[in-house]
């Protein structure tokens, strides 16, 4: 203690022994491991549960109203993708591929107009009632002004009502499609 006085009034660094350091060091990187980790798995948790949502689509949908359209979800990939074949009324067929992506869902959407929109959602707790899944680049899209879809929010209203809201954007414009689809047979 005294030796630590003395070099504090004389402005000199004591170097603290290795056995110190190892003392306060490792409890301290421990402890910080361990909060770390179990952050990353609540995250992958939070990930695992969207998906395990996503996978109980599994089926066919119609959806009517304002935009008729029919789409189906299903598992393939030894049950690591969900495969969704979009077909909306007057337009062609789409396809869009979900899978996990570390902490969140990731998305491939296959358009009718040639460009695969890539976009990532990153579920906000272990009970999941929207996934909103935002765009982070494109195949085949040369500029970002033209064309293309942008954001999707799905939403989960009970097991056989879900929601999706895809945002199309072009030259900087948004224009939202809302699909209200119930479970074919319920």
């Amino acid at each position: 203690m005294l030796r630590l006085r003395i070099a504090s009034l004389l402005k000199v660094t004591v170097p603290m022994p290795v056995w110190m350091k190892a003392r306060v060091g490792l409890p301290l990187l421990l402890l910080l491991f361990a909060l770390g980790s179990s952050a990353r798995t609540a995250d992958h948790s939070f990930a695992a549960n969207a998906f395990k949502k996503l996978q109980s689509l599994q089926g066919d949908w119609e959806s009517s109203g304002e935009h008729p359209s029919k789409t189906n979800f299903k598992v393939v990939v030894a049950d690591t993708t969900v495969m969704e074949t979009l077909a909306a009324h007057g337009m062609e067929e789409m396809l869009t591929l979900y899978t996990v992506d570390r902490d969140g869902i990731a998305l491939v959407h296959y358009c009718p107009t040639n460009n695969q929109p890539r976009m990532r959602a990153v579920p906000p707790s272990d009970d999941v009632k929207e996934l909103v899944f935002q765009f982070t680049g494109a195949g085949n899209l040369p500029e970002l002004s033209m064309g293309h879809e942008h954001k999707l929010v799905m939403r989960f209203e009970d097991e056989n009502h879900i929601t999706e809201e895809w945002t199309w954007r072009k030259n900087g414009k948004d224009n939202v499609t809302v699909y209200h689809f119930v479970r074919k047979g319920k």
